[in-house]
């Protein structure tokens, strides 16, 4: 990956987190080391979050990473705690405040999950609802057409009759 490649990736992701539980300011500087080495920051404000591509100086923390290591942060699928004890993240600066900044990472990954399921939980509802619907529709439109096609039927046997009964008069006329 290229470091703008990274950035973008990273501002994306960001942009996807449900943030709704962040209260206060929260900067991180980014330190990409190895292919697509540079550094970027990524800072909180409340509710928002904002990526951009400088050296951020009034910072929290620093955290350095490989471009591998760091994206698997952000995806979910390394713990930020983990990678530090292992040494394959350093971070210079306030340790509470990059703790922080990785569990803000896992709880909004959590709840952005969540409410994935909720939406698709929602939406298979409304799909059975709907079915259901035009099920009920189908056999009440299906019902209403037999009902009307016997109603037919009964005034095409009355319309026979009537014409059995008029020819039947209409020859006992000519006997006569």
């Amino acid at each position: 990956m290229t470091y703008e490649e990274i950035v973008a990736y990273t501002k994306s992701k960001m942009d996807e987190l449900d943030l709704s539980s962040n209260k206060g300011h929260l900067a991180v500087q980014i330190n990409i080391q190895g292919e697509g080495e540079g550094a970027f920051y990524i800072e909180l404000n409340d509710e928002a979050a904002s990526v951009a591509p400088y050296e951020y100086f009034d910072r929290d923390a620093a955290l350095s990473a490989n471009a591998e290591v760091f994206k698997d942060i952000i995806d979910g699928k390394k713990d930020a705690v983990g990678a530090y004890l292992s040494g394959s993240l350093k971070v210079d600066g306030n340790l509470d405040k990059a703790a922080e900044f990785g569990n803000l990472l896992k709880n909004a990954k959590k709840k952005a999950k969540k409410a994935a399921k909720a939406a698709a939980k929602t939406a298979k509802t409304a799909a059975k609802k709907t079915a259901k619907a035009t099920k009920a529709a189908v056999k009440t439109t299906a019902k209403t057409e037999k009902k009307a096609s016997a109603e037919e039927k009964k005034a095409a046997v009355a319309t026979a009759k009537k014409v059995v009964a008029k020819n039947a008069s209409a020859k006992s006329a000519e006997t006569k």
